[in-house]
């Protein structure tokens, strides 16, 4: 089992940033790819970034690469999203997810957090 728990959510204007992170505790932090999704009202969720166990490969949608940067620090077991430049579409629930295998699909991860808010007005 792993526990996951974002944090960092909130209420920001656009253009501006935040950083999420995301703790995890329980098995072997390191032995999995840790991911970010997110979901919209309405909408589906939808696959944000992913980083390999040891930070060698990364992936980004289309619609946050240059914006949004993905990393992890494997000693403190914990995952961050840095979001610059946000849009009010990029306001969703951001829900970080483990696997161990690296992926943009959902059902590949097998532990998901409960997930932060993130809302970005215009």
């Amino acid at each position: 089992q792993v526990q996951l728990v974002e944090s960092g959510g909130g209420l920001v204007q656009a253009g501006g940033s935040l950083r999420l992170s995301c703790a995890a505790s329980g098995r072997t932090f390191s032995n999995y790819a840790m991911g970010w999704f997110r979901q919209a009202p309405g909408k589906e969720r939808e696959f944000v970034a992913v980083m390999s166990w040891n930070g060698a490969i990364t992936y980004y949608a289309d619609s946050v690469k240059g914006r949004f940067t993905i990393s992890r620090d494997n000693a403190k077991n914990s995952v961050h999203l840095q979001m610059n430049s946000l849009k009010p579409e990029d306001t969703a629930v951001y829900y970080c997810a483990a696997s161990s295998r690296i992926g943009p699909e959902a059902y590949k991860y097998g532990y998901w957090g409960q997930g932060t808010q993130v809302t970005v007005s215009s």
